[in-house]
């Protein structure tokens, strides 16, 4: 059995500098399906994650076509979701699973998806309960193995490394990072509108058994007050208590208990590393390894400072 390198035809920028991990690439050790209830169309759509080669990474295939998870793909106007699209077909609401596959290790999948009850040229992922806990229990099940290329050799996996602090911001939002060994994220959110919510803040390295226990669980949220203009706006058809925690202005949470005191910052590290996500390439990492400190944002900070990283902003 030969071991390669998958470095050949990266995407980066001087920003960033490629270097191998000391791992192999990997896969699923086994087919998943999924069916459920989107959160925005309110259909249902169904997911099967296959086992895929080495080098060839995450992409989604609907209606025949293949849209690789990559920043280039990414929308820049997708409101409270993380939707990619090519050549007219879009795929919405990625970020829980892609979330889950980067936490767990999964760097090569091919991600098959379709509508149960409509030919329409969009897709979205189901959202379950809200949080990424349906993706990675179903991943634990089947389990994570080696990937292997088309001669049957194991591939070097590579992270890309920060060579210089970098940011994004909008308003009062901004995202920066700076060079570290390893990865760890810290976020924060200010709600003072909301009482129950506030202003938050959550630090940890989201991968692996932390992003297992403390994180994979934690769900979307929302402000009751502002749940009739998302709809009007043809949002949240398919939101419910089931698959979102809710909270009010007036009245604090209406469909507690949380699982986490600190819920909603745990849900922002979730999407985060779902977005970021959307920098691997060729079954290599995504989440630079940079101390990435976060507050205020969304998924579209988040695509804009992965833009950043690529050299496409």
């Amino acid at each position: 059995m030969t071991v390669s390198n998958a470095a050949n035809a990266l995407i980066s920028s001087s920003l960033v500098s490629w270097k191998l991990t000391g791992g192999f690439q990997q896969t699923l050790a086994g087919c998943i399906q999924r069916i459920g209830k989107t959160l925005h169309s309110g259909k249902d759509s169904m997911v099967k994650l296959w086992p895929e080669l080495a080098g060839k990474g995450r992409y989604f295939d609907f209606r025949s076509k293949i849209i690789p998870a990559f920043i280039v793909f990414a929308e820049k106007e997708s409101p409270l979701c993380t939707t990619l699209c090519k050549e007219g077909c879009k795929v919405r609401t990625v970020e829980h699973l892609l979330s889950a596959l980067e936490a767990k290790g999964v760097d090569n999948c091919r991600i098959e998806i379709k509508n149960l009850d409509s030919e329409d040229a969009e897709v979205e992922v189901p959202i379950f309960d809200g949080s990424a806990s349906e993706w990675l229990n179903a991943i634990e099940e089947v389990g994570v193995t080696t990937a292997l290329d088309e001669c049957g050799g194991r591939v070097g996996k590579m992270a890309p490394h920060l060579n210089e602090p970098i940011h994004v911001c909008k308003n009062d939002s901004f995202l920066v990072a700076f060079p570290a060994p390893k990865v760890h994220t810290t976020y924060g959110i200010d709600f003072n509108q909301v009482s129950a919510i506030g202003c938050q803040w959550f630090s940890s390295a989201p991968l692996g058994e932390f992003y297992a226990n403390n994180i994979a669980s934690a769900r979307t949220f929302c402000v009751y007050e502002q749940v009739e203009v998302m709809r009007k706006a043809g949002l949240i058809k398919g939101g419910s208590i089931n698959n979102a925690i809710i909270c009010s202005a007036d009245k604090g949470w209406l469909n507690p208990p949380l699982r986490f005191d600190d819920e909603p910052c745990r849900h922002k590290v979730l999407d985060l590393v779902g977005d970021l996500s959307l920098f691997a390439q060729f079954g290599n990492q995504g989440l630079p390894m940079a101390h990435i400190v976060a507050f205020k944002g969304g998924h579209a900070l988040h695509a804009d400072f992965v833009r950043r990283l690529a050299g496409i902003a």
